[in-house]
């Protein structure tokens, strides 16, 4: 015996449209693990240059000796402060050019390309940073003064006196980038709606049915 198919009414739900396939695959490629360690390995460099522009724009602090101690020429100077600003300035601008130079090379974005610009923007502050104290003064105060003479002022080393700055590259960096990709990057397609996969129900109903009297 043949089982009776009852028809589908026109109040029921649709059934839901079939899943693509590879749909429920892994999102991330090797491709995009490579893209994410090229960048990391570029921005991470680059903290040479944010070394060179500290030591070259960083503001000076100079230093006295009388012959038995060191002195700082100007108790009231801002320049040990102003080294830290200028790192915070340096690592800003750096960090929104890096943001926008990877978005540009690949406007897709995606997990690991973030994950290796913020790595290597926080490796390139730590570059930075011990690159710009090894290029500046020496840190040995006895014998740069000793060399100075006494009474002659000399340029005090570079100083860091707030390391919180060491992150505003990495913010920076993952801060415009994720706003790039936001506002730039290419949409995905909108899915198609139910009815436009299935047809309405009433239109498979069985012709042999019996149709409802009317009126």
């Amino acid at each position: 015996m043949t089982e009776a198919v009852t028809p589908q009414s026109p109040f029921d739900p649709p059934p839901l449209p079939p899943e693509k396939p590879g749909a429920a695959g892994a999102a991330i490629t090797p491709k995009d693990i490579r893209d994410g360690a090229a960048v990391a390995l570029v921005v991470g460099v680059a903290g040479l240059l944010l070394g060179l522009l500290w030591v070259w724009l960083a503001p000076r602090v100079l230093y006295v000796s009388n012959g038995e101690a060191v002195f700082l020429r100007n108790s009231e100077s801002e320049a040990r402060i102003g080294a830290d600003g200028t790192f915070f300035l340096l690592s800003a601008g750096l960090g929104a050019l890096s943001a926008v130079g990877a978005f540009l090379w690949r406007r897709a974005g995606g997990v690991p390309l973030v994950i290796g610009l913020g790595a290597g923007s926080l490796f390139a502050a730590l570059v930075g940073w011990r690159f710009g104290l090894w290029l500046g003064p020496s840190s040995d105060l006895a014998t740069a003064a000793l060399k100075a003479g006494k009474g002659v002022p000399f340029d005090a080393p570079l100083q860091m006196l707030a390391h919180g700055v060491l992150l505003v590259w990495p913010m920076t960096a993952v801060v415009v980038h994720l706003g790039l990709t936001a506002l730039w990057s290419p949409r995905d397609p909108d899915p198609e709606p139910a009815w436009a996969v299935y047809p309405p129900p009433h239109v498979h109903a069985d012709p042999s049915a019996p149709q409802p009297p009317r009126p």
